[in-house]
This record gives C-alpha cells, sequence and structure tokens, in this order.
C-alpha cells in the first residue's frame, strides 16, 4: 500500500516534476547556450556604459550653457524693466496713470492723474500750528 505522506503522490509535487523536465528538455545544450549567455550580458553591459557617457556629456553641455542661459535671461529682465519704467526727472523711476471718471447726471468728465510710485510720508515740524 503506498504512503500517504510520499510527495510523489502529492499532484502539485507532480506538477513541478513535469515543470522541471520540460525545463531541462528547452535548455539549450552545452557551449552555446552559455556563449548566448555571454554575449547577452555584454551587449548589455555595452549599452550600459554607452547610456552613462552619453548622460555625462548631456550634463557637461548642460552645465557648460548655463552662463549663457544666465545673460540671456538678465538681459530679458533688463529689457522688461526698461519696458515698465518711465524716467520722470531723475534716478526715480514712477509710471503715470489717467483715469477718467463720466458723471451722468451733470454729463461732465472729470480728469485724474495718479503716479503711481513709492510714497513717503514725512513728519512735519509742530511750529506751523
Amino acid at each position: 500500500m503506498p504512503d500517504p505522506k510520499d510527495p510523489r503522490h502529492n499532484a502539485a509535487w507532480r506538477a513541478a516534476q513535469q515543470w522541471q523536465q520540460r525545463a531541462r528538455q528547452a535548455r539549450p545544450g552545452g557551449h552555446l547556450g552559455g556563449l548566448k549567455l555571454l554575449l547577452t550580458w555584454l551587449a548589455f553591459g555595452v549599452m550600459m556604459v554607452v547610456a552613462l557617457v552619453l548622460g555625462l556629456v548631456f550634463l557637461l553641455v548642460g552645465w557648460a550653457m548655463l552662463p549663457f542661459l544666465r545673460h540671456r535671461m538678465k538681459k530679458r529682465l533688463e529689457r522688461m524693466r526698461a519696458e515698465q519704467a518711465q524716467d520722470v526727472g531723475g534716478e526715480t523711476h514712477y509710471r503715470e496713470t489717467t483715469y477718467r471718471e463720466t458723471r451722468s447726471r451733470d454729463g461732465r468728465t472729470r480728469d485724474q492723474q495718479v503716479l503711481e510710485g513709492d510714497y513717503e510720508v514725512k513728519e512735519q515740524d509742530d511750529d506751523w500750528r
């Protein structure tokens, strides 16, 4: 009578044995399989080295372009500041804006001119009282 605890009677064990036999049959024979494996690893290594060299080249090109890019951005910023600023007699720059208000009852228009910029309130002496 066969032993019920024997692993050879287990369905999973038999499936594993069949899988091992199929793997042994599908394995390429001898030195040819080892040669293919070696060539595959060599090709993979060469591709990794080429990718590393290309990455380093792009990194160095990027670093070399940084001063030129910084100069270009600086010139663009200066041009934007020059377009926004308007010289109002001296070193201080203000932008003058005109607002128009309309009154429907009177039919009159009133112009206002507002200077935008930084203003400072100076404290006055108490002598004027």
